[in-house]
């Protein structure tokens, strides 16, 4: 089946990224959403940052009008039956997930192929609430989508090779470089991210360096860009604690174990950045 229109559910700083990015591919997007405030207020974003990329001549004024043209706001989950491909980047809990994805098996006509933005979760487990488990993926993007060049693309335990063609052919259209990985706690990236971000947290915790210090230490000492902490507020101290939990959970190994102190920060409600304060002040 030839994909020419996708939708992408949740307007999210993910979702919105993947929807910006496909609209930009020559793709038509229904950008979905239970908020319609919150859709709107991501396409005036998506928008701006066009605005911005004209302004420095990267693309036209024209350009900047037909990628808005092929969005569509949708609150309304029927609309996936007049898709060709559907990518979730909702809230990264599993029931969330599943209801979504049982409601998507109803919905989407036979042969669509159901993708996950997961960060961490079991494909398989997702997959298993379908009938079409065969059709059933990951396709985890990095934040901020438009510029983060890589996909990680998930096989669960019944994902089909075709399957896995036509979604890393997506990705390449989509200009991003596609990894196959295997569906494992954490794939890859937060299987290696998450444990290193934890440990600078145990740093702070143990009152080895302040985050300044961690953070310079890793950039300028490992050539990071950006500083573990600082990434963490990026992240969302929040998302950095589930995702730690379902290392912790799915490998019962205590070398995951999520620091005390991200579990006292995310109950006081410092999330990060989102929040105005995590590690540091915004």
């Amino acid at each position: 089946m030839a994909i020419k229109k996708i939708m992408v559910i949740g307007a999210g700083q993910m979702g919105g990224g993947i929807a910006q990015v496909a609209a930009q591919s020559g793709l038509q997007v229904v950008l979905n959403d239970i908020d319609a405030v919150l859709i709107d207020q991501r396409i005036a974003f998506i928008a701006k940052t066009l605005s911005r990329n004209v302004e420095k001549g990267r693309i036209s004024e024209d350009e900047k009008q037909s990628i808005l043209a092929r969005l569509t706001a949708s609150t309304d989950l029927q609309d996936a039956a007049e898709v060709d491909f559907v990518v979730e980047a909702a809230t990264e809990k599993m029931e969330i997930k599943a209801q979504i994805f049982r409601s998507l098996d109803e919905i989407a006509r036979p042969g669509v192929i159901l993708a996950t933005n997961t960060s961490s979760l079991p494909i398989t487990e997702v997959a298993a609430v379908t009938r079409r488990p065969e059709s059933v993926i990951g396709m985890h993007f990095m934040n901020p989508v438009p510029v983060m060049a890589l996909v990680e693309i998930i096989r669960g335990i019944a994902t089909s090779d075709e399957v896995f063609m036509t979604v890393e052919a997506l990705a390449t259209l989509m200009g991003k470089t596609a990894v196959e990985v295997n569906d494992y706690p954490g794939f890859i990236s937060n299987r290696v991210l998450m444990p290193m971000i934890n440990e600078a947290i145990f740093c702070v915790y143990e009152g080895v360096a302040k985050p300044e210090a961690v953070d310079q230490v890793m950039k300028l000492g490992m050539n990071h860009p950006m500083g573990p902490l600082t990434l963490a507020d990026f992240i969302g101290l929040d998302t950095c604690l589930a995702i730690m939990e379902v290392l912790y959970e799915g490998f019962a190994d205590s070398k995951y174990r999520p620091c005390p102190l991200l579990r006292k920060m995310v109950k006081a409600g410092w999330l990060g950045k989102k929040s105005g304060r995590g590690f540091y002040t915004y």
